[in-house]
C-alpha cells in the first residue's frame, strides 16, 4: 500500500458530496448515507442471447460478498453490506457512481439504454464491464459501446494512468482467469489468449469506462475462499478493484 493512502482514502466521503451529477438526491427507495458510501452496483442490461438466465447476473452473489469484504478490510470506505442491482432505465442509476456489468460479450443495449448510459458516464459515473473473451464477443460488446460513445476511441489504459497509481501501483498485467483454471489448467477462453485494460475517457481525460478484456476478475473474487483458485491472481484482482473504486469516488 503506498504512502499516503490512508489520507487519500479518506477524501473519499467529500468526494461524494462533490459528485452531485451523479448521486441522486430526494430520491424514494435510495439507501441512506448511513447504509455506506459505497455499494456494489451491478448492472442489470438487456442480455442479446435471450436466456433465462440473465448473462448479468454471473458470479452473484458471491462476488458482491467477497470484493465487499476486501473492501472493508483492506480500506476505511464504508460499504452497503449487499450489492444492489441497477438498470438503465431505473431512477436510481445517478445514485450509484461505480457500475459493474458482467459478461458484456451477451449484451445488447437499445438506443434509449445507450443514451441514458451516456448520459451517466459523461455526468461522472463509472462503469467497469469484465468476463469476456475473444474476437466474437469483444464485437459484441463494441456495437452496443458505439451506440454509447460512438466518437469516443477504445484506447488501451497506459502504465503511466493514474487508475493504476491511485492507492496500489499495479504494474503486474498478468491474466485473471476464470474459474475453469481449476478444472482446465489454462488461463484463457476461447481465443482470448492476451489479457486487455482498455478504457475509454472524457474531455478532460477521466476515464469513464474501464474495460478488463480476456479475463474475469469476478471469479478471482468469488473464488477467493477456494484454495484451488490461485492466491496471486485473487491477490491482484482484489488490488484492481480497490483502485477503481476510489478511482471512481475520487474523480
Amino acid at each position: 500500500m503506498q504512502r499516503g493512502a490512508i489520507a487519500l482514502v479518506s477524501t473519499v466521503s467529500l468526494a461524494l458530496c462533490l459528485l452531485g451529477d451523479v448521486r441522486g438526491q430526494g430520491r424514494s427507495g435510495l439507501a441512506s448515507s448511513s447504509d455506506g458510501e459505497f455499494f456494489f452496483s451491478r448492472l442489470a442490461y438487456s442480455d442479446a442471447g435471450g436466456r433465462r438466465w440473465s448473462s448479468w447476473l454471473t458470479d452473484y452473489p458471491e462476488a458482491e460478498i467477497h470484493l465487499l469484504q476486501g473492501l472493508s478490510r483492506l480500506t476505511r470506505i464504508e460499504t452497503g453490506a449487499s450489492g444492489v442491482q441497477v438498470s438503465l432505465e431505473d431512477d436510481e442509476l445517478m445514485n450509484y457512481p461505480w457500475l459493474y456489468a458482467v459478461e458484456v460479450g451477451r449484451w445488447s443495449l437499445s438506443e434509449a439504454e445507450a443514451a441514458r448510459l451516456r448520459e451517466y458516464l459523461m455526468r461522472g459515473g463509472f462503469l467497469m464491464v469484465d468476463d469476456f473473451w475473444g474476437t466474437y464477443e469483444w464485437a459484441i460488446f463494441l456495437e452496443s459501446m458505439k451506440r454509447v460513445f460512438p466518437d469516443r476511441p477504445i484506447l488501451e489504459i497506459s502504465e503511466a494512468d493514474e487508475l493504476l497509481h491511485v492507492l496500489y501501483d499495479l504494474d503486474q498485467r498478468i491474466q485473471i482467469p476464470g474459474v475453469n483454471y481449476i478444472y482446465r489448467g489454462v488461463t484463457w477462453q476461447r481465443d482470448g489468449y492476451t489479457p486487455h485494460w482498455r478504457g475509454i475517457y472524457d474531455d478532460q481525460g477521466r476515464l469513464m469506462v474501464a474495460i478488463n478484456f480476456n479475463m474475469d476478475m469476478g471469479d478471482a473474487w468469488e473464488h477467493a475462499d477456494n484454495p484451488a483458485y490461485p492466491n496471486p491472481m485473487t491477490a491482484l484482482a482484489y488490488r484492481f478493484a480497490v483502485n477503481y473504486v476510489i478511482y471512481s469516488m475520487t474523480h
